[in-house]
């Protein structure tokens, strides 16, 4: 399989270059986690970088690369997003018929 040196940047693994396995189209995954082993023997942390263009390129030059930014929130955004999708409600956010909180004839 083909590999490709990719810099790490924050988080833990800052200023690290490891060599990253690339997918069938050449790239490297968007989300890459590392498990931590905990000293305790509890579960193992989880750390997670997200792939982002490594510079800015010419309009017409090649691709630069890709670099890993570290997320400390970590699994966020981890779901397929289809655009007929419906977005997700919480049960604190509830969907207003009126924009801004604004009252409408109803309220009264």
């Amino acid at each position: 399989m083909k590999s490709e040196d990719t810099p790490f940047v924050g988080g833990p693994l800052d200023g690290r270059v490891l060599p990253v396995l690339l997918g069938m189209t050449g790239h490297p995954p968007k989300v890459y986690r590392v498990p931590v082993p905990d000293a305790a023997g509890g579960p193992p942390t989880v750390l997670v970088y997200r792939r982002v263009p490594s510079a800015q390129g010419r309009k017409l030059a090649l691709h630069p690369g890709w670099k890993y930014e570290f997320d400390p929130e970590g699994d966020r955004g981890g779901k397929l997003k289809w655009p007929w999708s419906k977005p997700e409600t919480t049960p604190d956010t509830k969907p207003d018929a009126t924009p801004h909180g604004r009252p409408d004839d109803a309220d009264e």
